[in-house]
């Protein structure tokens, strides 16, 4: 690549997982990338490889200042930000009913309020230039929701609603945004990166109950899909003059949608006398 055709990313969460696949293969094609870690050191392993194109920032992503004064250094070191990546999250999985606010409401500051900070912070810039791709990173419980992640599906639906919005909001502008929806990747979002508790409520114990229980020790390190080839299909879809609005990753996501969208077109038809029957009636000369 050129100077001219470096592009500077940003993407949050990248200390490990989706976010680090991201991270190198922007790197790997030439851009320049900064990246929010946990650490509070703020160092990361790509540091040494990458010590001119590369910065790592710690951030609590629920800190609003923290998030502008990341911004403003990123674009002071590589002037404006092309790519916006949005991959800072964590998913709670638990019985709707059993579940506090103090289990839902963190994970709603994270997964979905810092995500909507993030891009505030970064509009201004992207408008100035008419340029700029915002990558948001919803999941396939973001699409269908999903029983025993009723607020991690709840947080993920509100990031698709924000986002659809702000595309059409952005879009005369020349900002692009991009809601992904992965399926199940070989991560840690089924170990360290997920907070699960074992159900009380009798009734459930069957049901929700055996598959939290179960969800953890069978799913982690099995799913059928591959973090190292995130990354590229994210570069891929950046270098895309008309990028989607939604893409899922992975078959298991796709086949998820599907199954929704038919499910949806067949209540719809069956009730459609119902749902016609709200109109005014026509008036009569």
């Amino acid at each position: 690549m050129t100077q001219q055709e470096q592009r500077t990313w940003l993407i949050t969460g990248a200390d490990k997982g989706l976010g680090l696949s991201t991270a190198r293969t922007a790197l790997e094609q030439g851009d320049r990338v900064a990246v929010t870690v946990l650490a509070a050191d703020g160092q990361h392993p790509l540091a040494a490889d990458y010590p001119d194109r590369f910065l790592a920032f710690h951030l609590d992503a629920r800190s609003q200042e923290g998030i502008a004064e990341v911004i403003a250094q990123v674009e002071r070191a590589f002037g404006g930000i092309d790519v916006l990546v949005n991959n800072a999250g964590y998913g709670v999985m638990s019985v709707a009913e059993e579940t506090p606010p103090d289990r839902y409401r963190p994970m709603f500051e994270v997964n979905f309020f810092s995500l909507t900070e993030m891009c505030r912070a970064v509009l201004p810039g992207m408008r100035k230039r008419r340029k700029g791709h915002i990558i948001n990173l919803s999941s396939v419980a973001g699409f269908a929701g999903s029983d025993g992640f009723a607020y991690y599906s709840a947080a993920k639906f509100a990031v698709e609603g924000y986002s659809e919005a702000l595309a059409k909001e952005v879009g005369p502008l020349g900002i692009r945004v991009t809601i992904i929806e992965p399926g199940a990747f070989r991560s840690d979002f089924a170990g360290p990166s997920l907070a699960s508790e074992l159900c009380a409520i009798e009734d459930y114990r069957a049901t929700i109950g055996k598959r939290i229980q179960g969800y953890v020790t069978e799913r982690h390190g099995n799913q059928p899909n591959d973090p190292a080839r995130f990354g590229p299909a994210i570069w891929r879809i950046s270098t895309e003059a008309e990028p989607p609005i939604r893409l899922q990753l992975g078959a298991d996501c796709a086949a998820i949608v599907r199954r929704k969208v038919a499910q949806v077109l067949a209540d719809q038809d069956r009730w459609q006398e119902v749902t016609r029957s709200t109109a005014f009636e026509p008036e009569r000369a």
